[in-house]
């Protein structure tokens, strides 16, 4: 295995030079050159010994990296069919991340559960249909190609006032549902 760049990267990221890191982790700054161009291979002690100098473990530096996707299709979508609605995960486990994109598809006549305020930010575009979003003991009416742009801050819900289905996507952050 290749290690040479990935010494050389750390070493770089830790603002140390061979002579530095030679010095710390007691071997020549000679070996480190051959070792970061691939020359050589370090025995178990001497890249422990390294690596330790380089804030890191043997665990950590051979980790595989898992593949970050960036693309998802409907296979990966996961479907919540519930009693008042329809949610599809577009973005597989994106509750780790910053945002949460669903697709609603809200049934006739029927409304979402209540967001309780949290700091957070939700928008949603209506891709099909109309609904009214319900904030502020207010009621607010958003039809079909329009958007909804909200602070978490306040509790919520949104109902679907017509005879069939109203297509949300729904973007929340943090992730909320």
């Amino acid at each position: 295995m290749e290690i040479g760049h990935k010494l050389k990267e750390l070493r770089l990221k830790n603002e140390l030079t061979l002579e530095e890191l030679a010095s710390r982790s007691e071997v020549t700054k000679g070996f480190l050159s051959q070792l970061e161009r691939d020359l050589t291979s370090p025995n178990i002690a001497a890249l422990e010994n390294i690596l330790e100098a380089l804030g890191t473990t043997l665990g950590e530096f051979f980790k595989e990296e898992e593949d970050k996707r960036y693309v998802f299709t409907k296979e990966d979508y996961f479907v919540d069919e519930r009693e008042n609605e329809c949610i599809e995960w577009i973005v597989p486990n994106a509750q780790k991340n910053v945002m949460e994109p669903v697709l609603l598809h809200l049934h006739p006549k029927k409304k979402t559960r209540v967001i309780t305020s949290y700091d957070g930010e939700e928008f949603g575009y209506v891709l099909k249909g109309e609904l009214e979003l319900f904030m502020d003991d207010k009621k607010h009416a958003v039809k079909q190609g329009e958007t909804f742009y909200i602070s978490g801050v306040n509790s919520h819900y949104l109902f679907n006032p017509s005879k069939d289905d109203t297509d949300v996507l729904w973007i929340s952050t943090p992730p909320q549902f």
